[in-house]
């Protein structure tokens, strides 16, 4: 069994379409909704704004289908029962996913340490916000992919600040400005920031890409921030320190990201930012990690 290995927990919303049942879920209540769901657990569900990227994370298996790579766990706030409905579409789409929590209504974040996920997606916004503040890598994802798989190779692209690394310098940035922001970059040059929430997930998806020749990696990775030169030394020198390779930095100094990020080919980009995850969601997948002081603002 490979020690580390990546896994990814993702929820039932966020992996199929089930925006008729979760409706009935929010007028009628849940026994209307069980009954909905048992009624029609042999239809098969439409693939959720996850669907695609789970697709290209199992496929990574395909070159050690004997020591996987990457793992898909489901966490689900279905029951056990209503849930037969979300295996059966696992079992038609053939995705290879044998784990599954489901928590009948509560929230099944406590779950990620116990199946030692990486990250955790979800629809529900609530769930991903306890996740965060509990310690765990967690996105609500926004939007599926509006273009055609043009690559087989796994492309994810990150934001900086309160992603990868802790909101310490976005706070100076929100509370005392741009000047100030950029003044304390150029003094803490050499200092490495301190790790936000997707830093392990990161380091997870970096050791997949260490076992590959960079040329023939099928993780590509970037990050994509609103920081410009001079800010650029502190970010290049912090994922030294950390010994984690990234494969693009786009250092853009405010301007919108979502061309960028179309061009990079992203798969899924995460941001802190929901203005930036919309704005993004016109070209790639979006996912809001609402970490850090701006979130805290709203």
């Amino acid at each position: 069994m490979r020690e580390k290995k990546l896994v990814v927990a993702i929820s039932s919303r966020a992996l199929f379409n089930l925006d008729d049942s979760h409706a009935i879920f929010e007028t009628q209540g849940r026994e209307a909704f069980c009954r909905y769901q048992i009624e029609h657990e042999d239809e098969i569900l439409e693939p959720g704004y996850g669907f695609a990227l789970v697709k290209k994370l199992l496929a990574l298996n395909d070159s050690s289908p004997d020591d996987p790579l990457v793992e898909i766990i489901l966490l689900s706030q279905n029951s056990a029962d209503t849930g037969l409905r979300i295996f059966n579409s696992i079992a038609h789409y053939q995705l290879k996913i044998i784990r599954a929590a489901f928590t009948s209504g509560a929230s099944p974040y406590g779950y990620i340490p116990a199946f030692g996920a990486h990250l955790f997606l979800s629809a529900n916004a609530d769930d991903v916000a306890k996740a965060l503040s509990a310690g765990f890598a967690a996105a609500t994802i926004l939007c599926g992919p509006s273009m055609t798989d043009h690559s087989g190779q796994l492309r994810i692209a990150f934001d900086g600040d309160s992603v990868l690394f802790s909101d310490e310098s976005e706070r100076i940035y929100q509370q005392r400005g741009l000047d100030v922001f950029t003044e304390n970059e150029r003094n803490e040059a050499k200092k490495p920031l301190p790790g936000g929430p997707f830093k392990d997930f990161l380091s997870a998806l970096h050791h997949i890409q260490t076992q590959f020749d960079p040329q023939a990696s099928p993780i590509r990775t970037a990050l994509v921030t609103a920081r410009a030169a001079p800010a650029h030394e502190r970010v290049v020198r912090t994922l030294r320190a950390w010994g984690i390779r990234i494969d693009e930095a786009l250092f853009l100094g405010g301007i919108a990201k979502g061309a960028f990020l179309k061009a990079f080919g992203a798969d899924i980009f995460f941001d802190d930012q929901k203005g930036h995850c919309e704005s993004a969601a016109q070209h790639v997948a979006a996912a809001h990690v609402p970490h850090g002081i701006v979130n805290q603002k709203e």
